[in-house]
């Protein structure tokens, strides 16, 4: 289970209906370009650089013309397996997909480039076109490129004005994506106890972790110091000007709202319309970030169990009884692997995100405690995005290289055992152990030391910025869009609250979060600061 979140604007259901998402397809018939393109090409490691310190800092060398000026090469999208494995599939007409060039490091901007993979359906009222629309939706780690086409319906009122455009960021898929292990070792280090309970599965659990990040460094090492989210930023405003727009309009989900608020602290003044939704606290660091995600995952469960009428507290020792059954037993299941603890945690954790799944989640605890682990690690397997084949795609490895480049505040087992154990598990009986010692282990001995405590947002002068908060959202409890509104600043962040479940509220289709959204987006609406949909 991920300390951020999967793809977090789609919701389980559309994942676990649809499987594999849709990728790209459509354009010219042209044959795509050499696929090395979009590969790291520098030759050496560095350590981390200036360009991931959060702020605006010391000016940077200016970026050469001939990466402003450059000129987008689109064609005929193929199938995204990097992203979704071997079940992808293009998605039909409609889609082009480029490949721009950007600096591997924009301290050195004249220097080695990295390639970041596009894809683009253009708007479908040109006569009334405002510019390009750019999506982040999450992990970090998600792939742009793979999800738009698949989610492209949830914007179609957009799509009539703005060319809908998605992204690989740099690490991520087709961006010089970060490669740490092969899928027979990622299944292996799945099985793995990730609460350990003795020395021994303490000592597995932690070489585990390092030798993740040491597998990241031998295949992956020439971009690990790039990854960091303010590089990430500075792409998007490149992006905004090779795509021609004076202006960068923006809608981020979960970890692509952090990415988002980074982007209008370093560029307030290129900041056209943003939303962010369901937004990471910008003043949490390593630990609090965990702390805030075993709450979040915990109310989730709650009103689960709330809803079924069932007492949140009966039920979460339910859940807890299942797990302790678990980790001295795997069970067996349908697809000849067995349910472990930390596979049933995830597939748990996966309903979750969206209340229209919960019926999963029913099915699969009653199968469980009946004997049959099948249901879980289905849901579990989709939520870790491993294919039909048994491969795994490399979405969590770009994810844990950007989280590690940009966190500082990292802790230990001893910090773990000595101070957060009982502090988490008292946060949330069923979640906490597990993200308790996810921080021992996440960025572990890592190559790359972390740019910052907490990501810098503050944006004054900036365009009023749209932060959407659910107060049922499970991976980023509603706090983070309150403090994220605070730390835009006054008169920037314009807080709209969703009164209900899910990872996102847009993508709940909300009738009055729709028509909020869209107002500010096609005509520039902006909504009084505290407005509540229900």
């Amino acid at each position: 289970m991920p300390r951020r979140t999967r793809i977090a604007a789609l919701t389980m259901a559309s994942l676990l209906l649809t499987g594999a998402l849709a990728a790209c397809g459509g354009g010219t018939d042209d044959p795509p370009p050499d696929p090395g393109a979009a590969t790291p090409v520098a030759a050496t490691t560095a350590p981390a650089t200036a360009d991931q310190k959060a702020g605006p800092g010391p000016a940077l060398p200016p970026l050469p013309a001939a990466l402003t000026g450059q000129k987008l090469d689109w064609y005929r999208c193929p199938a995204p397996e990097k992203a979704r494995g071997s079940d992808a599939k293009p998605p039909g007409s409609g889609w082009q997909c480029a490949t721009l060039r950007a600096p591997l490091d924009y301290t050195a901007p004249a220097g080695e480039t990295i390639g970041i993979a596009l894809i683009r359906s253009k708007a479908e009222g040109p006569a009334d076109r405002i510019g390009s629309l750019l999506f982040n939706f999450g992990g970090p780690g998600g792939s742009g490129v793979a999800t738009l086409p698949g989610a492209a319906d949830l914007f179609e009122a957009l799509h009539e004005r703005y060319d809908l455009v998605g992204f690989d960021p740099r690490g991520v898929a087709e961006s010089a994506g970060v490669v740490c292990r092969d899928s027979k070792q990622t299944e292996q280090s799945l099985r793995i106890d990730s609460t350990p309970d003795t020395p021994a599965e303490e000592k597995i659990f932690l070489d585990d972790s390092r030798a993740f990040g040491a597998g990241c460094l031998k295949r992956s090492g020439r971009v690990l110091p790039y990854v960091g989210t303010t590089s990430a930023a500075r792409d998007l405003d490149l992006m905004r000007q090779v795509l021609g727009d004076r202006e960068l309009h923006y809608f981020g989900f979960s970890y692509g709202t952090e990415l988002g608020g980074v982007y209008a602290h370093l560029f307030p003044s290129k900041v056209g319309r943003l939303v962010l939704d369901a937004v990471v606290d910008p003043t949490a660091g390593y630990t609090a970030h965990s702390r805030n995600q075993a709450l979040g995952f915990q109310r989730a469960l709650d009103n689960y169990f709330k809803s079924r009428g069932i007492g949140a507290r009966s039920g979460t020792a339910r859940v807890v009884k299942l797990l302790d059954r678990l980790d001295q037993e795997p069970l067996p299941t349908s697809m000849g692997r067995t349910l472990t603890q930390g596979l049933a945690l995830t597939g748990i954790i996966a309903p979750l995100y969206g209340e229209d799944t919960w019926p999963l989640l029913t099915d699969a605890l009653e199968a469980a405690e009946n004997g049959d682990g099948s249901a879980l690690l289905r849901l579990a397997d989709s939520y870790n995005d491993r294919d039909g084949q048994g491969s795994y795609s490399t979405a969590h490895h770009a994810q844990r290289a950007i989280s590690c480049a940009d966190a500082k505040g990292r802790v230990g087992a001893d910090e773990v055992r000595s101070r957060l154990l009982a502090d988490f598990r008292k946060v949330s009986p069923v979640f906490g152990p597990y993200l308790a010692w996810d921080l021992a282990g996440w960025c572990a001995d890592w190559p790359v030391p972390g740019a910052y405590e907490t990501p810098e947002v503050a944006a004054p002068g900036a365009a009023p910025v749209l932060v959407v908060g659910g107060k049922g959202d499970p991976a980023t409890p509603y706090e983070g869009a309150e403090r994220m509104v605070g730390e835009l600043g006054e008169g920037v962040g314009v807080l709209l609250t969703f009164e209900g479940e899910g990872h996102g509220a847009y993508t709940t289709g909300n009738r009055c979060i729709t028509r909020v959204v869209d107002a500010y987006f096609l005509r520039g609406t902006v909504p009084e600061s505290g407005k509540s949909c229900s």
